[in-house]
């Protein structure tokens, strides 16, 4: 359906090539207390940021949700961005489970 819009639109759009991707995030976590929150927390962004990426959401010491996206204007998620971070987040003691959703386009508005 977008094929028929030029290039240009579909940049400015957002549309097929040029869509974004995030993922959302939902985890649970064993916090002590605020301090233990703030090291892990503070980890984790230092973390997702090395992957050129970002995360925007909120928590406290039992769980914390967030939406996932790259730095970079046309830069989306990959899978491989997902499985490094299921990773990080598996090696982590205070996370007690945490689910990562599916690749979205962040401007469906869906």
């Amino acid at each position: 359906m977008h094929s028929r819009k030029s290039r240009r639109l579909r940049k400015k759009l957002y549309l097929d090539e040029f869509a974004v991707m995030g993922a959302e995030l939902k985890c649970n976590l064993t916090c002590k207390d605020e301090s233990e929150l703030t090291i892990i927390m503070d980890d984790f962004f230092v973390y997702v940021n090395s992957l050129n990426l970002c995360i925007g959401g909120g928590g406290d010491l039992t769980c914390f949700e967030g939406f996932i996206s790259s730095h970079e204007r046309y830069g989306s998620v990959t899978e491989s961005d997902i499985s490094n971070i299921s990773n990080w987040l598996k090696d982590q003691k205070i996370v007690s489970d945490f689910t990562m959703g599916e690749l979205v386009d962040i401007n469906s508005g869906e």
